[in-house]
């Protein structure tokens, strides 16, 4: 029952970073595609019935991981308290420099919105890449499953490190290069006319960073958790999809389902890396939680089971039939945003 839930989890924080990662990206391109005001207007719409729903997601993890495995809630959420707090800011600031933006008609609060907007979602991409850096390397968990991290201390992942250290930082750069490509993709698929074409042309470009990127993050995860090459066995999937991605497909919507698949890819290999871990312990690794000493009770996450079978597919259900209804391209005088 502990490795089922663990692997629900799994699904469902995987479904957030796919689903939030390409309007995540749309945020990061945002600026570089869209050169006047129409055009961020299209790029936003392109968005707009999707981007407060992929949140749910996380939601849905974070509530899951509570009902499931509540040491490692109670743990990484004390811990991780002032990443947190930032990201929770991001979060807010993005939302309302989206929903904002339409609301005052002056240029200079749309400048401004749109300069949050790329902002925070870049932020939350590092933020993010950083937070799955901390949990392949490990925190310093004492022997009742608690620990606290600094933002930073000397740049090592030792057992005194920060959540910012030589490992973490790159980790974070290859999330947001990662998202952003995702986000270019999106936007080709979505978009038509120059927007689309500067949407190609900068997936085209960023291809040359995510292969170095992966490639890095990857060697030093060898050296800083031996673990974490269990997963290596997902690479040749990875590459296929990314090489779909970025050279080999010449629709946008089948480009944009590869960078999916490599998405899907390495944060499987991530965790097939940690497995059976949910926290590894930097120090002492008798004090690393797993999906056995972070779980409920086995009673609870029976009962727990048959009320998220429902619910995930109500879930499931409401997704498809947005993705369905808002398929195809943006229309300039559709309405939102204007």
């Amino acid at each position: 029952m502990e490795t089922l839930w663990f692997w629900l989890i799994v699904l469902m924080i995987t479904a957030y970073v796919v689903l939030d990662g390409f309007d995540l990206g749309v945020g990061m391109v945002y600026l570089l595609v869209a050169r006047n005001d129409a055009d961020r207007k299209t790029v936003l719409k392109s968005i707009g019935p999707f981007w407060d729903g992929n949140e749910v997601w996380l939601l849905a993890a974070g509530g899951t991981l509570y009902f499931a495995f509540p040491l490692l809630y109670a743990s990484s959420f004390s811990g991780f308290y002032l990443p947190l707090m930032m990201v929770l800011w991001l979060l807010i600031l993005r939302g309302i420099s989206i929903e904002m933006r339409s609301h005052v008609e002056h240029d200079l609060w749309k400048q401004l919105a749109d300069a949050v907007f790329a902002f925070s979602s870049s932020l939350l991409a590092i933020f993010f890449g950083a937070a799955l850096g901390n949990v392949i390397r490990g925190v310093p968990l004492n022997a009742e499953g608690y620990f606290f991290l600094p933002l930073w201390t000397n740049f090592t992942p030792q057992h005194d490190a920060g959540i910012l250290d030589w490992y973490t930082v790159p980790i974070g750069v290859a999330a947001f290069v990662t998202l952003m490509l995702h986000g270019a993709l999106w936007v080709a698929y979505k978009t038509q006319g120059d927007v689309q074409a500067r949407a190609r042309s900068l997936a085209n470009r960023l291809r040359w960073l995510v292969v170095p990127m992966t490639i890095l993050v990857l060697a030093l995860s060898a050296v800083v958790q031996p673990r974490a090459v269990r997963g290596a066995w997902l690479l040749p999937l990875a590459a296929v999809a990314l090489a779909v991605s970025g050279w080999g497909a010449k629709h946008d919507r089948t480009r944009f389902l590869a960078s999916c698949g490599f998405i899907v890819s390495m944060l499987a290999g991530a965790v097939l890396g940690v497995y059976p871990y949910v926290l590894p312990s930097n120090g002492d690794p008798q004090f690393g939680l797993t999906i056995y000493n972070a779980a409920a009770a086995p009673y609870g996450l029976s009962i727990g089971l048959r009320w998220f079978i429902p619910g995930i597919v109500l879930a499931a259900g409401y997704f498809f039939y947005v993705y369905r209804h808002f398929a195809g391209k943006v229309r300039s005088e559709s309405d939102g945003y204007s």
